[in-house]
Protein backbone atom coordinates (compact mmCIF):
# COMPACT_ATOMS: atom_id res chain seq x y z
CA UNK A 1 0.00 0.00 0.00
CA UNK A 2 1.31 3.51 -0.99
CA UNK A 3 -0.49 6.07 1.19
CA UNK A 4 0.42 9.91 1.08
CA UNK A 5 2.47 11.15 3.17
CA UNK A 6 2.83 14.98 4.75
CA UNK A 7 5.67 17.02 6.96
CA UNK A 8 4.08 18.05 10.48
CA UNK A 9 6.36 19.19 12.74
CA UNK A 10 4.66 20.22 16.13
CA UNK A 11 4.93 23.31 17.37
CA UNK A 12 6.05 21.95 20.42
CA UNK A 13 9.20 20.68 18.61
CA UNK A 14 10.37 23.63 16.90
CA UNK A 15 9.79 25.86 20.52
CA UNK A 16 11.64 22.58 22.36
CA UNK A 17 14.49 23.07 19.43
CA UNK A 18 14.27 27.01 20.67
CA UNK A 19 15.04 26.19 24.07
CA UNK A 20 17.98 23.82 23.44
CA UNK A 21 19.83 26.14 21.34
CA UNK A 22 19.46 28.68 23.69
CA UNK A 23 20.68 26.21 26.63
CA UNK A 24 23.82 24.98 24.81
CA UNK A 25 26.48 24.81 26.54
CA UNK A 26 30.02 26.09 24.25
CA UNK A 27 33.81 25.04 24.28
CA UNK A 28 36.48 27.27 24.29
CA UNK A 29 37.52 28.81 20.76
CA UNK A 30 39.86 26.68 19.16
CA UNK A 31 43.14 28.04 19.73
CA UNK A 32 43.94 27.99 15.88
CA UNK A 33 42.83 29.98 13.10
CA UNK A 34 41.71 28.06 10.87
CA UNK A 35 39.68 24.88 10.47
CA UNK A 36 42.04 22.31 11.21
CA UNK A 37 40.59 21.27 14.67
CA UNK A 38 37.10 21.37 13.13
CA UNK A 39 34.18 24.04 12.99
CA UNK A 40 35.30 27.44 14.05
CA UNK A 41 33.31 28.37 17.25
CA UNK A 42 32.20 31.83 16.38
CA UNK A 43 31.05 30.60 12.65
CA UNK A 44 28.70 27.79 14.61
CA UNK A 45 27.48 29.93 17.06
CA UNK A 46 26.33 32.40 14.26
CA UNK A 47 24.82 29.28 12.55
CA UNK A 48 22.75 28.19 16.04
CA UNK A 49 21.78 31.64 16.73
CA UNK A 50 20.16 32.30 13.16
CA UNK A 51 18.62 28.41 13.32
CA UNK A 52 16.59 29.69 16.33
CA UNK A 53 15.85 33.26 15.66
CA UNK A 54 15.96 33.78 11.50
CA UNK A 55 15.40 30.69 10.36
CA UNK A 56 11.25 29.72 9.02
CA UNK A 57 11.14 26.13 9.07
CA UNK A 58 7.49 26.67 8.49
CA UNK A 59 8.33 27.98 5.07
CA UNK A 60 10.23 24.84 4.33
CA UNK A 61 7.56 22.92 5.59
CA UNK A 62 5.05 24.26 3.20
CA UNK A 63 7.73 24.63 0.17
CA UNK A 64 8.11 20.41 0.80
CA UNK A 65 4.89 19.69 1.05
CA UNK A 66 3.96 21.23 -1.89
CA UNK A 67 5.76 18.01 -3.41
CA UNK A 68 3.82 14.53 -3.77
CA UNK A 69 5.28 12.52 -0.97
CA UNK A 70 4.47 9.01 0.18
CA UNK A 71 4.87 6.05 1.94
CA UNK A 72 4.94 2.29 1.94
CA UNK A 73 6.47 -0.64 3.26
CA UNK A 74 9.26 -2.61 1.81
CA UNK A 75 10.83 -5.03 3.63
CA UNK A 76 9.76 -4.35 6.76
CA UNK A 77 10.88 -0.78 6.47
CA UNK A 78 8.34 2.26 6.67
CA UNK A 79 9.97 4.52 2.98
CA UNK A 80 9.67 8.04 2.46
CA UNK A 81 9.67 8.93 -1.23
CA UNK A 82 8.66 11.72 -3.41
CA UNK A 83 6.99 11.02 -6.82
CA UNK A 84 6.55 13.85 -9.34
CA UNK A 85 5.47 13.06 -12.73
CA UNK A 86 5.79 14.04 -15.85
CA UNK A 87 3.10 15.95 -17.84
CA UNK A 88 4.36 14.40 -20.51
CA UNK A 89 3.26 10.46 -20.64
CA UNK A 90 6.42 9.16 -22.58
CA UNK A 91 8.56 10.28 -19.39
CA UNK A 92 11.63 8.38 -18.44
CA UNK A 93 11.41 6.77 -14.88
CA UNK A 94 14.08 8.43 -12.72
CA UNK A 95 14.87 7.47 -9.65
CA UNK A 96 17.51 9.70 -7.43
CA UNK A 97 19.35 8.63 -4.31
CA UNK A 98 20.83 10.94 -1.35
CA UNK A 99 23.82 10.07 0.54
CA UNK A 100 24.98 11.45 4.11
CA UNK A 101 24.87 13.79 4.90
CA UNK A 102 22.29 15.03 2.76
CA UNK A 103 18.41 14.21 2.63
CA UNK A 104 15.79 13.86 -0.19
CA UNK A 105 15.81 17.82 -0.55
CA UNK A 106 19.01 17.67 -2.24
CA UNK A 107 17.45 16.99 -5.23
CA UNK A 108 14.46 19.93 -4.62
CA UNK A 109 16.10 22.59 -7.19
CA UNK A 110 16.29 20.26 -9.92
CA UNK A 111 12.46 18.55 -10.05
CA UNK A 112 10.74 20.94 -11.70
CA UNK A 113 13.00 21.01 -14.74
CA UNK A 114 13.66 17.29 -15.20
CA UNK A 115 9.86 16.50 -14.95
CA UNK A 116 8.53 19.53 -17.06
CA UNK A 117 11.64 20.86 -19.20
CA UNK A 118 9.45 22.35 -21.48
CA UNK A 119 8.14 24.55 -19.00
CA UNK A 120 11.73 25.51 -18.04
CA UNK A 121 12.92 26.24 -21.46
CA UNK A 122 14.42 23.12 -22.73
CA UNK A 123 13.33 20.57 -24.40
CA UNK A 124 9.84 18.54 -24.26
CA UNK A 125 11.83 15.29 -24.76
CA UNK A 126 14.12 15.05 -22.20
CA UNK A 127 11.13 15.09 -19.60
CA UNK A 128 11.71 12.62 -16.40
CA UNK A 129 9.22 10.74 -13.82
CA UNK A 130 10.89 11.56 -10.59
CA UNK A 131 11.28 9.24 -7.82
CA UNK A 132 13.35 10.32 -4.36
CA UNK A 133 13.14 8.16 -1.65
CA UNK A 134 14.91 8.94 1.54
CA UNK A 135 16.94 5.56 2.81
CA UNK A 136 16.04 3.90 5.72
CA UNK A 137 16.53 5.32 8.86
CA UNK A 138 16.83 8.33 7.07
CA UNK A 139 14.31 11.66 7.17
CA UNK A 140 10.53 10.34 7.13
CA UNK A 141 11.62 6.92 6.28
CA UNK A 142 11.54 4.28 9.23
CA UNK A 143 14.11 2.99 11.27
CA UNK A 144 15.37 -0.58 10.26
CA UNK A 145 14.96 -2.55 13.40
CA UNK A 146 17.54 -5.27 12.54
CA UNK A 147 20.92 -5.15 10.78
CA UNK A 148 21.64 -6.39 7.32
CA UNK A 149 20.31 -2.93 5.55
CA UNK A 150 23.09 -2.25 3.55
CA UNK A 151 23.82 -0.74 0.03
CA UNK A 152 22.37 -3.76 -1.35
CA UNK A 153 19.22 -4.49 0.17
CA UNK A 154 18.42 -0.54 -0.12
CA UNK A 155 19.25 -1.68 -4.09
CA UNK A 156 17.09 -4.36 -3.68
CA UNK A 157 14.25 -1.66 -1.46
CA UNK A 158 14.59 0.43 -4.80
CA UNK A 159 13.77 -1.77 -7.08
CA UNK A 160 10.77 -3.09 -5.89
CA UNK A 161 9.65 0.66 -4.80
CA UNK A 162 9.54 1.70 -9.05
CA UNK A 163 8.08 -1.64 -9.45
CA UNK A 164 4.82 -0.61 -7.28
CA UNK A 165 5.13 2.74 -9.55
CA UNK A 166 4.41 1.00 -12.26
CA UNK A 167 8.23 1.51 -13.49
CA UNK A 168 9.59 -1.66 -14.43
CA UNK A 169 13.11 -0.04 -16.38
CA UNK A 170 14.27 3.30 -15.55
CA UNK A 171 17.94 5.63 -14.91
CA UNK A 172 18.84 5.43 -11.76
CA UNK A 173 21.42 8.06 -10.50
CA UNK A 174 22.88 9.74 -7.05
CA UNK A 175 25.79 11.49 -5.23
CA UNK A 176 27.60 9.71 -1.69
CA UNK A 177 25.58 6.56 -1.00
CA UNK A 178 23.20 7.08 -4.07
CA UNK A 179 26.20 6.22 -6.10
CA UNK A 180 26.70 3.07 -4.78
CA UNK A 181 22.99 1.94 -4.00
CA UNK A 182 22.64 2.89 -7.69
CA UNK A 183 25.65 0.72 -8.68
CA UNK A 184 24.34 -1.86 -6.63
CA UNK A 185 21.60 -1.91 -8.72
CA UNK A 186 23.62 -2.24 -11.81
CA UNK A 187 25.32 -5.18 -9.95
CA UNK A 188 22.27 -6.83 -9.22
CA UNK A 189 19.45 -6.37 -11.17
CA UNK A 190 20.93 -4.29 -14.67
CA UNK A 191 18.04 -5.69 -16.69
CA UNK A 192 15.99 -2.98 -14.71
CA UNK A 193 18.13 -0.35 -15.41
CA UNK A 194 17.90 1.71 -19.14
CA UNK A 195 20.59 3.57 -17.74
CA UNK A 196 22.89 5.15 -14.96
CA UNK A 197 23.94 8.33 -13.78
CA UNK A 198 26.52 8.76 -11.00
CA UNK A 199 28.11 11.96 -9.10
CA UNK A 200 30.74 10.56 -9.05
CA UNK A 201 30.88 6.69 -10.21
CA UNK A 202 33.31 4.96 -7.50
CA UNK A 203 36.41 3.81 -9.66
CA UNK A 204 39.98 3.44 -7.88
CA UNK A 205 42.71 5.32 -9.06
CA UNK A 206 45.96 3.89 -11.04
CA UNK A 207 47.88 5.43 -8.71
CA UNK A 208 50.97 3.33 -10.47
CA UNK A 209 50.12 4.74 -13.62
CA UNK A 210 53.68 6.21 -15.41
CA UNK A 211 51.39 8.97 -17.20
CA UNK A 212 49.52 10.77 -14.56
CA UNK A 213 47.80 13.76 -15.59
CA UNK A 214 48.02 17.30 -13.28
CA UNK A 215 44.40 16.99 -12.77
CA UNK A 216 44.87 13.07 -11.83
CA UNK A 217 47.59 13.77 -9.57
CA UNK A 218 45.74 16.46 -8.31
CA UNK A 219 42.77 14.32 -7.40
CA UNK A 220 45.22 11.73 -5.82
CA UNK A 221 46.58 14.63 -3.66
CA UNK A 222 42.59 15.56 -2.70
CA UNK A 223 41.82 12.28 -1.87
CA UNK A 224 44.87 11.63 0.37
CA UNK A 225 44.44 15.01 2.04
CA UNK A 226 40.63 14.17 2.36
CA UNK A 227 41.18 10.38 4.08
CA UNK A 228 44.22 11.64 6.52
CA UNK A 229 42.31 14.96 7.69
CA UNK A 230 38.46 14.64 6.65
CA UNK A 231 37.66 10.67 7.34
CA UNK A 232 36.98 10.70 11.15
CA UNK A 233 33.49 10.83 10.99
CA UNK A 234 33.51 7.59 8.79
CA UNK A 235 35.55 6.28 11.35
CA UNK A 236 33.14 6.64 14.16
CA UNK A 237 29.85 6.01 11.85
CA UNK A 238 31.23 2.49 10.52
CA UNK A 239 32.47 1.51 14.35
CA UNK A 240 30.07 3.49 16.86
CA UNK A 241 27.22 4.61 15.34
CA UNK A 242 25.10 4.11 18.08
CA UNK A 243 27.17 6.23 20.21
CA UNK A 244 27.44 9.01 18.33
CA UNK A 245 23.97 9.28 17.71
CA UNK A 246 23.80 10.35 22.03
CA UNK A 247 25.14 12.84 21.57
CA UNK A 248 23.78 14.45 18.16
CA UNK A 249 20.16 13.49 18.61
CA UNK A 250 20.12 15.10 21.87
CA UNK A 251 22.09 18.23 21.34
CA UNK A 252 20.56 20.41 18.49
CA UNK A 253 24.18 22.67 18.37
CA UNK A 254 26.24 19.27 18.40
CA UNK A 255 24.34 17.90 15.04
CA UNK A 256 24.63 21.46 13.73
CA UNK A 257 28.33 21.23 14.24
CA UNK A 258 28.98 17.07 12.86
CA UNK A 259 26.90 17.60 10.42
CA UNK A 260 27.43 21.73 9.59
CA UNK A 261 31.11 20.68 9.21
CA UNK A 262 30.59 18.61 6.37
CA UNK A 263 27.70 20.83 4.34
CA UNK A 264 30.50 23.72 4.74
CA UNK A 265 33.67 21.78 3.59
CA UNK A 266 32.61 19.24 1.29
CA UNK A 267 30.95 22.32 -0.76
CA UNK A 268 32.41 24.59 -3.28
CA UNK A 269 32.80 27.03 -1.54
CA UNK A 270 34.68 29.60 -4.45
CA UNK A 271 31.33 28.71 -5.84
CA UNK A 272 29.11 29.95 -3.35
CA UNK A 273 28.70 26.73 -1.36
CA UNK A 274 25.47 25.99 0.39
CA UNK A 275 23.23 28.75 1.95
CA UNK A 276 22.30 28.81 5.35
CA UNK A 277 18.71 28.20 4.55
CA UNK A 278 19.83 25.25 2.70
CA UNK A 279 21.87 23.77 5.38
CA UNK A 280 19.47 24.43 7.98
CA UNK A 281 17.05 22.59 6.04
CA UNK A 282 18.77 19.57 5.88
CA UNK A 283 19.73 19.76 9.63
CA UNK A 284 16.21 20.87 11.06
CA UNK A 285 15.53 17.23 8.92
CA UNK A 286 18.02 15.39 11.24
CA UNK A 287 16.63 17.50 14.08
CA UNK A 288 13.03 16.24 13.83
CA UNK A 289 12.99 13.02 13.10
CA UNK A 290 15.98 12.60 15.58
CA UNK A 291 17.85 10.48 12.80
CA UNK A 292 21.59 10.95 13.62
CA UNK A 293 22.15 7.54 15.16
CA UNK A 294 19.82 5.70 12.50
CA UNK A 295 21.25 7.15 9.80
CA UNK A 296 24.94 6.57 10.72
CA UNK A 297 24.51 3.12 10.58
CA UNK A 298 25.08 2.96 6.81
CA UNK A 299 28.27 3.16 7.41
CA UNK A 300 28.53 0.43 9.76
CA UNK A 301 26.61 -1.97 7.62
CA UNK A 302 28.51 -0.89 4.31
CA UNK A 303 31.57 1.36 4.29
CA UNK A 304 33.91 -1.62 4.44
CA UNK A 305 32.90 -2.97 1.03
CA UNK A 306 32.36 0.33 -0.45
CA UNK A 307 35.84 2.18 0.74
CA UNK A 308 37.86 -0.14 -1.93
CA UNK A 309 35.51 1.20 -4.95
CA UNK A 310 37.49 4.24 -4.57
CA UNK A 311 40.30 3.35 -2.95
CA UNK A 312 41.86 0.27 -4.60
CA UNK A 313 41.15 -1.84 -7.53
CA UNK A 314 37.81 -4.01 -7.86
CA UNK A 315 37.16 -6.98 -9.38
CA UNK A 316 33.74 -6.28 -10.66
CA UNK A 317 32.87 -4.54 -14.38
CA UNK A 318 29.50 -2.92 -15.26
CA UNK A 319 27.98 -2.93 -18.44
CA UNK A 320 25.00 -0.96 -17.83
CA UNK A 321 25.48 1.93 -19.69
CA UNK A 322 26.71 5.30 -17.23
CA UNK A 323 26.64 8.82 -17.54
CA UNK A 324 28.88 10.64 -15.02
CA UNK A 325 29.16 14.23 -13.10
CA UNK A 326 32.87 15.11 -11.75
CA UNK A 327 32.44 18.17 -10.07
CA UNK A 328 35.66 20.39 -9.26
CA UNK A 329 35.25 20.01 -5.51
CA UNK A 330 34.49 16.91 -5.37
CA UNK A 331 36.86 14.15 -3.16
CA UNK A 332 36.94 11.29 -4.83
CA UNK A 333 37.08 12.98 -8.64
CA UNK A 334 37.82 9.93 -10.25
CA UNK A 335 39.38 10.53 -14.21
CA UNK A 336 37.62 9.07 -17.03
CA UNK A 337 40.16 6.04 -17.70
CA UNK A 338 40.04 5.00 -14.06
CA UNK A 339 35.95 5.06 -14.26
CA UNK A 340 36.37 3.21 -17.68
CA UNK A 341 38.19 0.25 -15.76
CA UNK A 342 34.98 -0.23 -13.66
CA UNK A 343 32.01 1.34 -15.78
CA UNK A 344 33.20 -0.17 -19.73
CA UNK A 345 30.13 1.69 -21.32
CA UNK A 346 30.50 5.43 -20.62
CA UNK A 347 28.20 7.18 -22.94
CA UNK A 348 28.43 10.83 -21.54
CA UNK A 349 31.39 12.12 -19.17
CA UNK A 350 31.31 16.01 -17.55
CA UNK A 351 33.50 17.66 -15.64
CA UNK A 352 31.02 20.62 -14.69
CA UNK A 353 32.76 23.92 -13.88
CA UNK A 354 31.69 24.41 -10.24
CA UNK A 355 30.19 22.38 -7.88
CA UNK A 356 31.23 20.06 -4.53
CA UNK A 357 30.13 17.31 -2.96
CA UNK A 358 26.76 18.37 -3.19
CA UNK A 359 26.34 18.76 -6.98
CA UNK A 360 22.50 18.58 -7.51
CA UNK A 361 22.20 20.60 -4.43
CA UNK A 362 24.80 23.40 -4.99
CA UNK A 363 24.27 23.50 -8.59
CA UNK A 364 20.82 22.25 -10.23
CA UNK A 365 20.96 23.45 -13.36
CA UNK A 366 24.33 22.28 -13.95
CA UNK A 367 23.19 18.50 -12.17
CA UNK A 368 20.13 19.13 -14.69
CA UNK A 369 22.04 19.23 -17.96
CA UNK A 370 24.13 16.14 -16.97
CA UNK A 371 21.41 14.27 -16.37
CA UNK A 372 19.70 15.10 -19.90
CA UNK A 373 22.88 14.45 -21.62
CA UNK A 374 22.95 11.54 -20.32
CA UNK A 375 19.55 10.19 -21.20
CA UNK A 376 20.29 11.38 -24.50
CA UNK A 377 22.90 9.48 -25.46
CA UNK A 378 20.95 6.45 -24.02
CA UNK A 379 17.79 7.03 -26.18
CA UNK A 380 20.57 7.28 -29.10
CA UNK A 381 22.31 3.79 -28.13
CA UNK A 382 19.06 2.17 -27.60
Amino acid sequence: MIEPFTIEISQSALDDLRRRLARTRWPEPEPVGDWSQGVPLRQLQELCAYWADGYDWRATERRLNAIPQFRTEIDGVQIHFLHVRSPRPDATPLVLTHGWPGSFCEFEQAIGPLTDPERHGGDPADAFDVVVPSLPGYAFSGTPSTTAWGIHRIARAWCELMTRLGYDRFVAAGSDWGTSISTSIALQRPDRLLGLHLVPPLAAPDRDAPDLTDAERSALDDLDERTRTGSGYSAMHSTRPQTVGYGLVDSPSGLAGWIGEKLWLWADRSSGGLTRDQMLDDLSIYWFTGTAASSARLYWESIDEVAPWFTSATADTIAVPTGASVFPAEAPRPSRRWAERRFTNIVHWSEPPRGGHFGAWEQPGLFVADVRATARALRRTS
